[in-house]
This record gives C-alpha cells, sequence and structure tokens, in this order.
C-alpha cells in the first residue's frame, strides 16, 4: 500500500491494535502473568477492600450538604426540629402531594401538617434550599420487640453556604417560629409518665389547654391575686438576674388548702396568663430516680410542671431509703421506687437546670404531711394557701355564673354566713348552677349556707363545747 502523501510530505501508515498486540505480547507477557498469579493469591476479603477503597476516592464528590433535624437530641426535645417544623407548614404549597390532615373535638380549625417524605423547595438570599421530612416506621429488632418510630426533617444546599445557613438562615427560623407560637397563643397540657417502653408524651398525650380559668375569674381574695401576679411578672424579666446570681430560672410554688378551694383553677390561672404549656407529672408511674430525671428533660422551657396531690398519690422515700412514720398514712396503689434525694435533685439540684423559665408547682391537701425538706425557700419558693370563700370570693363567682357585678340585697346575709362557715368556692358554684333566675339561685345559697353552718356548730359542739373563733382556713395566705 502507498504511502500517503501531502504537499509533498509522506507519512507512514497507522499501526492496526492487532499489530500493536502481537509486537508487545512477547515483552510483556510474564509480567502479565506474573500479576494474575499475584491476584488469584490475595484473599478476597482484601480484594473487596481495596476495590471499595479505590471506588471510594475515584467516586466523584459531591456539591451538596446535608443537615439533618432528629426529633429528639438524646432525651431531650430537639428545639431545632420543632421550629423547623412550625415554619415549613407555613411554606407548604397547593400542589403538595400529600398532607396530614389533625382536628381535635376543641379545636375550631383544621391543621394541616407535614406528611411522611413530603418535600418543600425553599430560598434564602438567592440559595437554593430543598427540604423533606421523613419518618422511618418501626423496626423489629432481632431479639424481640421493636425500635421505637423516629422522625427527622433534613435540608439540603450547596456546600459553599454552609456558614450562611448555620449562623445567619437557622436563627432566622428560630425567630419566626417564635412568632407563629406567639400568634398561635395555645397553651398545652402534657401528660407526663413513664413507662417501660419508653417515653409515653407523644402527640396524643398533648391536648390544648381549653380551661378559661383567669385570674379575672378566680374567686379568691384580690390582694392575693394581685400579689401572685407581681411574683409572676417579677420571675420573667430577671433572665439576667439569676443567672448573675448564679440560681437555675425557675420559681416554685406550694398550693395547699381543702378540696375544692380552686388549686387547679389557679394552676390553669397561672398557665394561661403565662402562656406557658403545663406538664402533668404522674409520679405513680416514676420507678426510679433516673426515670424521673428522663422525665424532667423531656420537658421544655416556659413551661409549668405540675405534681398534684403529693401526699396522697406517693410515698416518698427518705435520703435512707425508708419512709418517715409521721408521714405515712393512706396506702398508695403504686409504692414508686425513687428517692427523696432524686425528687430534690428534680427541684433544685444540678438536674434542675437543664431547662429555663420554668414553674413548678405541688399541690396538697396537708402540708403538714410532706417532708420538711421539700418545703425550704430555693424549692418551694411561694406557699399559697388557699383558703375557704370570702365574700370577696363569693362576689367573683356571683359576677362569673349570675352576671351579677354590683351589690344585692342578699349579699349582706350571705357575707355574715360566710364569714363564719367553712364553706368551698367550688360547693357554691355547684348552687349557682342550679337555676337561670338570680333570685332563686341566691336564696338557696343562704338556704345551703345555713344548713353548712348548723351542720358545723353541731360538730363543734359535740367536739369542744363551741367555738365561735373564725376558722384559721379562712385567713389567706401567701408567703414567700
Amino acid at each position: 500500500m502507498a504511502e500517503p502523501r501531502l504537499r509533498g510530505l509522506s507519512f507512514p501508515a497507522m499501526a492496526t491494535p492487532l499489530s500493536l498486540l502481537l509486537a508487545y505480547a512477547p515483552q510483556y507477557a510474564p509480567s502479565v502473568m506474573l500479576l494474575l498469579t499475584m491476584y488469584n493469591l490475595v484473599p478476597t476479603q482484601i480484594l473487596k477492600y481495596v476495590v471499595n477503597a479505590v471506588r471510594f476516592y475515584w467516586k466523584p464528590k459531591s456539591s451538596k450538604l446535608t443537615l439533618l433535624f432528629d426529633q429528639r437530641d438524646g432525651v431531650s426535645p430537639n428545639q431545632m426540629f420543632d421550629a423547623a417544623e412550625a415554619f415549613l407548614c407555613t411554606r407548604m404549597k397547593p400542589d403538595s402531594n400529600c398532607l396530614r390532615i389533625t382536628k381535635t373535638v376543641k379545636e375550631d380549625h383544621i391543621n394541616v401538617k407535614f406528611a411522611k417524605w413530603e418535600a418543600i423547595q425553599d430560598s434564602f438570599e438567592g440559595i437554593s434550599l430543598a427540604w423533606r421530612y421523613v419518618i422511618v416506621p418501626p423496626q423489629e429488632k432481632s431479639n424481640g420487640g421493636e425500635t421505637p418510630e423516629k422522625k427527622y426533617i433534613e435540608l439540603k444546599f450547596d456546600k459553599e453556604y454552609k456558614d450562611k445557613i448555620i449562623n445567619s438562615y437557622l436563627p432566622w427560623i428560630l425567630e419566626k417560629a417564635k412568632e407563629i407560637e406567639n400568634q398561635k397563643n395555645v397553651v398545652k397540657l402534657h401528660n407526663l409518665q413513664f413507662e417501660r417502653s419508653g417515653y409515653n408524651r407523644t402527640e396524643k398525650e398533648s391536648v390544648k389547654l381549653d380551661h378559661p380559668s383567669t385570674f379575672d375569674t378566680l374567686a379568691m381574695d384580690p390582694t392575693m391575686k394581685k400579689t401572685i401576679m407581681e411574683d409572676l411578672d417579677l420571675f420573667l424579666r430577671r433572665k439576667d438576674f439569676y443567672r448573675k446570681v448564679g440560681k437555675a430560672w425557675k420559681r416554685g410554688y406550694l398550693l395547699y388548702g381543702p378540696p375544692g378551694t380552686g388549686k387547679s383553677s389557679l394552676i390553669a390561672a397561672m398557665a394561661n396568663y403565662l402562656k406557658f404549656d403545663i406538664y402533668d407529672l404522674q409520679l405513680n408511674s416514676v420507678g426510679s430516680d433516673s426515670s424521673l430525671k428522663k422525665l424532667m428533660l423531656s420537658t421544655s422551657n416556659r413551661s409549668i410542671i405540675v405534681i398534684e396531690d403529693i401526699d396522697c398519690s406517693i410515698q416518698v422515700h427518705d435520703r435512707k431509703g425508708t419512709i418517715p412514720s409521721k408521714y405515712i398514712h393512706d396506702k398508695p396503689k403504686h409504692s414508686p421506687q425513687f428517692s427523696l434525694c432524686g425528687l430534690l435533685n428534680f427541684i433544685d439540684g444540678l438536674w434542675s437546670c437543664c431547662g429555663d423559665e420554668r414553674i413548678i408547682i405541688f399541690t396538697t391537701n396537708h402540708k403538714e404531711r410532706l417532708d420538711p425538706a421539700l418545703l425550704r425557700p430555693g424549692r418551694m419558693d411561694v406557699h399559697i394557701h388557699m383558703s375557704y370563700l370570702t365574700i370577696d370570693g363569693f362576689k367573683t363567682l356571683a359576677a362569673n355564673y349570675l352576671n351579677i357585678h354590683d351589690t344585692h340585697l342578699r349579699f349582706t346575709e350571705i357575707e355574715e354566713l360566710i364569714n363564719g362557715t367553712n364553706v368551698t368556692p367550688a360547693e357554691v358554684a355547684e348552687e349557682l348552677m342550679k337555676s337561670d333566675d338570680q333570685e332563686i339561685v341566691l336564696e338557696g345559697v343562704v338556704n345551703f349556707l345555713k344548713r353548712k353552718k348548723t351542720e358545723e356548730d353541731t360538730a363543734k359542739e359535740q367536739s369542744d363545747g363551741g367555738n365561735d373563733e373564725v376558722p384559721e382556713a379562712k385567713k389567706a395566705k401567701v408567703i414567700s
């Protein structure tokens, strides 16, 4: 074949692949055979490791960064997850493929929330952001049982914007979530109890606190109400003060007094006034000090932790693990194993610092049954004696139930009867509900108070020969 020519120049003919193989095969054949022999001698596990290492270093690197927002941070709620969920609910578009719809009986509106695998596109200062909500269902374990359901939110964006997203975008989301929560103006009631299967604090265990009680509607001494409100206001604005003096930002209250004097109503009024969620802590279900700590860690900031009827719901062991004989009364249905020391650490020990802006409230009908260690300042800072009904409390009830905002002819007689009788606001409130006619109701209240006075006078004569002194329980007290 003639060699190609170009303007007087000549080039040799191009070699074919077959000719190259035939030319160089004899020269490199021994080396190839040696490599194949070594390959066959190397263990399979080592070959897999080498291959995977090569693949890892040679595969193209992604330019995207993914941030994961788990629902919980260990045993504590993850504030970033809650903030991201609240914020992204405002970013959902009408063309979303799948949404969760919820509504409780007491709610007036329908809640539209994320559904599994829902994706949302967002932007921040020109940066494209991709959000996705993921729910991992429970998985069976090899040794029996199953793992709990896991929820998380993931955020993807270009790696070059990492600092801006973490330092600017995420704090902005926290502020937006706080604004959304304030606009909702909703107070929630959480049932907080510990079970063997883990935390029984789920969405189903939280309900909207639809209790209408406020300080305006409470049937209690006006001076006492004013004192409590001023104490709460002072607590809210002293964040820097608590940090300066080295104390956890919390406040302890003890509400004590006879049944029916409005302890639960006062708690609801405090929650509605502060816009704090309530955590109802069921000590009956707590099996150990560690369980009590885990329950506390599952509560959020700006909350009220309530332990009702502490004197009769449990028998608290002292620091030696025994129950002081002077505090033993009716045997509870369940005897928890946590100690008084564990309860004290929950109130004002190191574990009490795991959260800010918290109110802890104990209620009891029998203050004298409580261990003095629970009652000192720093644990129960404010002792509020919930007294029997006074004339001021009755006027509040009359305004609430009968729409009587001024005085009435029967009030003078009712005041005389109330001053000499131990009657609870709950008892009188029941009488005020028996008719829509004001005169009929007030007549019924007078007759009821007369019967109560006669019964008490008879009981006093039988016990100590009579005592016309005003009952001690009528004297309202706030001790702080």
